[in-house]
């Protein structure tokens, strides 16, 4: 199962309530293929891993390219939020 980690920018303060990555390099995925992203519960250039942990947000994947990647959305949970700064993500897809 491929795997790996990528930072989603929701740009400087007052950010945005959406923001989003592209995995590409991901040459033998499928449009077929299940994908899944999860927050990294560790410290970025912006969060600690604390905020991490308590902000508000949903996370998804999807938007297969195959052969080529996907893509990870994030965004604030609460209608009217906005998100600022780089959010660590990990991903894997089967």
């Amino acid at each position: 199962m491929p795997s790996g980690a990528a930072v989603v920018d929701f740009g400087v303060f007052p950010g945005t309530a959406q923001a989003s990555v592209d995995v590409a390099g991901q040459g033998s995925i499928l449009a077929s293929s299940i994908v899944e992203s999860w927050i990294d519960l560790a410290a970025s250039s912006d969060h600690s891993a604390d905020e991490h942990q308590v902000e508000s947000y949903e996370i998804s994947a999807g938007k297969i390219v195959a052969g080529t990647g996907f893509t990870i959305f994030m965004e604030a949970r609460a209608p009217g939020t906005r998100l600022y700064g780089k959010f660590n993500v990990w991903w894997a897809w089967a």
